[in-house]
């Protein structure tokens, strides 16, 4: 079994662009949203939607940590965190959702665990990719990581029909309930940015599978927009729902 690839890691200019500048301007403007979130206050509802920021800069932070490192083993078991932290995060708005909708009386901290717990396993199960050759993430030879067949299908998959379907649903319904037109407005804007951030963890998914440099450039451009876009619309769709 190979541990050592040969090169430095960091020789490749666009993956370091892509981890230390794109992904860090991601990641702290995340941070950045997470505190102002909590900062209004702290009680469950508040609590849930920062988990999606939250969980994606925990994602990013793995990222950063084995961006320089030569070991491969250490390095997929570290994407693999990355992948897991930041394909995880948005069942926090399918939660945060049908708290909304239901209440938090009905939505209690138990159903809350149950959501949150049993998606968590459907992602780690990614785990078992990581260790079957030929199924989970390689490695190319600028360090960059290849998704296999395998892996790419479970992970569009299980985010699309459990994440994404289930929080595009939830959101027409919620539209639909509020009659105040300004709410309505910025309801809008939590699903656009919704879909802009989704559209970032994607390209980030496709451009692992293709393993195409030009593909790759397009892709880290458009999701860094996407992204930063995307999580500020989710934001100030909601800021009445997390006041006081």
């Amino acid at each position: 079994m190979v541990f050592f690839q040969v090169g430095n890691p960091l020789d490749n200019p666009m993956r370091v662009v892509t981890i230390y500048v794109a992904q860090m301007l991601v990641c702290l403007w995340d941070a950045y949203l997470t505190y102002r979130i909590l900062k209004r206050d702290r009680k469950r509802l508040n609590l849930i939607f920062a988990g999606f920021y939250l969980f994606g800069v925990i994602g990013n932070i793995f990222n950063f940590i084995y961006g320089p490192i030569s070991n491969v083993q250490v390095v997929l078991i570290l994407n693999f965190l990355t992948n897991f932290f930041l394909y995880f995060s948005p069942i926090f708005f399918v939660v945060f959702e049908l708290m909304l909708l239901k209440s938090e009386k009905f939505i209690n901290t138990k159903k809350q665990l149950f959501i949150l717990i049993g998606y968590g396993i459907l992602m780690f199960c990614m785990i078992f990719f990581v260790i079957t050759p030929g199924w989970g993430v390689n490695l190319n030879d600028q360090w960059q990581p290849v998704w296999r067949p395998p892996l790419f299908i479970y992970v569009t998959i299980s985010e699309s029909i459990f994440a994404v379907g289930p929080v595009l649903y939830l959101s027409y319904r919620a539209y639909n309930k509020f009659e105040d037109k300004h709410l309505k407005k910025k309801w809008k804007n939590f699903i656009y940015g919704f879909c802009a951030f989704m559209i970032f963890l994607y390209t980030i998914a496709i451009s692992n599978f293709l393993d195409i440099p030009v593909v790759r450039t397009v892709a880290m451009s458009i999701g860094i927009i996407c992204a930063i876009v995307g999580g500020y619309l989710m934001y100030i769709g909601v800021t009445r729902q997390l006041e006081k």
